[in-house]
């Protein structure tokens, strides 16, 4: 099994690519601590992976300490920690700039760019240890697709991240520890569900986009687990030369709507 006998944080844990990212972690051989902050979800999940191989923590990853008491429940549980899946995110508000509140900004790039700089903070002393893999879920908003008009906080915190990793990675090269991030388009999640749209209208613009929007599938979204795959390739010595590279797992969307 790929990961036999490594620990892994994977946030955003309750439900979506976090979710189906934990389970296939564990079925190849990890040890997984799922965060997130719908304790239910979370207890679910580890009565599905079982608790001799998961836990659940109940964290917001915007918040220093809980994120620190995080890496440390973590630790006191496994002695170690490998890999980190900084998942945790949100669409947050989408709005004309005139309309969007310096809170609702503020709150998009909290949990969606200092979240991940947190996650990843915290679990660095262990990481360096014996070297590790870090992987950061972006999006192909703000990498390649910029249509998504009023998608202002969330397009610039995916972008940041890009550039998060990037910067990490070579920082963290001389420590063997890896750090990559994935950039995923339309993939059927709740996180669309939660998204705050107000007077879209008003700023876009229209464009008409090909039928079949994403080619690959001729227009289905992806499944989370098709992402899971990817996360678990880049956790795993398969890809032990990969660090500071984005990847697109969109089945071609973004090469459409950019």
């Amino acid at each position: 099994m790929q990961l036999e006998g490594r620990v892994a944080l994977v946030t955003g844990a309750g439900s979506g690519i976090g979710r189906a990212t934990a389970d296939l972690m564990a079925r190849e051989g990890a040890k997984v601590a799922a965060l997130g902050p719908e304790e239910e979800e979370l207890r679910d999940l580890v009565r599905e992976i079982g608790d001799e191989r998961a836990i659940a923590i109940d964290a917001d990853v915007s918040q220093p300490d809980q994120m620190e008491r995080a890496v440390r429940t973590v630790i006191d549980r496994w002695g170690s920690l490998d890999l980190v899946f900084a998942n945790a995110g949100i669409n947050g508000v989408w709005a004309p700039l005139e309309e969007l509140s310096p809170e609702e900004w503020d709150k998009t790039l909290a949990i969606n760019l200092k979240g991940t700089f947190l996650t990843v903070k915290y679990a660095l002393p262990y990481l360096k240890r014996h070297g590790g893999s870090i992987i950061v879920t972006s999006s192909v908003n703000g990498t390649r697709m910029f249509s998504n008009t009023g998608a202002t906080a969330y397009a610039c915190s995916k972008a940041a991240q890009v550039a998060f990793t990037k910067m990490v990675a070579v920082e963290l090269a001389p420590h063997k520890v890896r750090v990559n991030v994935i950039c995923p388009g339309a993939i059927k999640t709740p996180i669309h569900e939660k998204t705050d749209r107000r007077d879209l209208e008003e700023v876009q613009i229209p464009v008409e986009f090909p039928e079949g929007q994403i080619p690959l599938t001729h227009g289905a979204q992806g499944d989370p687990m098709q992402v899971a795959r990817l996360v678990v390739f880049l956790a795993s010595d398969a890809a032990d030369h990969i660090t500071g590279t984005e990847i697109w797992i969109d089945g071609g969307e973004s090469l459409l709507k950019g």
